[in-house]
């Protein structure tokens, strides 16, 4: 592209430009400064305490086993559930209300039934947590913000 195309391009795109960088700049006052690997360490710590006890709670309301109890810090997810039973969590939960973690706790132990999130699935989680979308709300609402700050 000649150099005279590229510049009445880029000033033909000048304000959608102007938009996004100021985007990407909220985005990026919003995320806040990085964990440090003492921090993730702490959170780990706390998770590995609190997680399996709450665990161990709502499993017996569920009605469920589970297999192993493993704590990670994750991008993309905060608990996980395989087919075998072992249950994976994210230990920025422990940066959540102590509802959202029941609540990711309780959908991983549903899980345990259905392997999917089919109404039969929502119908488990409602049995246990009657209020879980405010939880779920919380989660969409406010998770990507510390989960952001695992990123460089």
């Amino acid at each position: 592209m000649k150099d005279k195309d590229l510049q009445r391009f880029v000033m033909g795109k000048q304000r959608w430009i102007e938009e996004h960088l100021q985007i990407v700049k909220m985005r990026n006052e919003e995320k806040g400064s990085p964990f440090t690997p003492k921090e993730l360490h702490d959170l780990a710590n706390a998770a590995v305490r609190d997680i399996p006890q709450c665990v161990a709670k709502y499993a017996t309301i569920v009605g469920v086993t589970v297999g192993r109890i493993t704590i990670r810090n994750q991008r993309s997810r905060w608990g996980s559930c395989s087919a075998k039973g072992n249950l994976n969590f994210n230990c920025l939960l422990m940066l959540c209300p102590e509802e959202v973690r029941d609540y990711v706790v309780v959908h991983e132990l549903c899980h345990r039934k259905e392997l999917n999130h089919s109404p039969a699935f929502w119908a488990q989680v409602k049995r246990v947590l009657p209020g879980y979308k405010e939880q779920y709300h919380w989660l969409k609402e406010n998770g990507s913000k510390i989960i952001r700050r695992l990123e460089p």
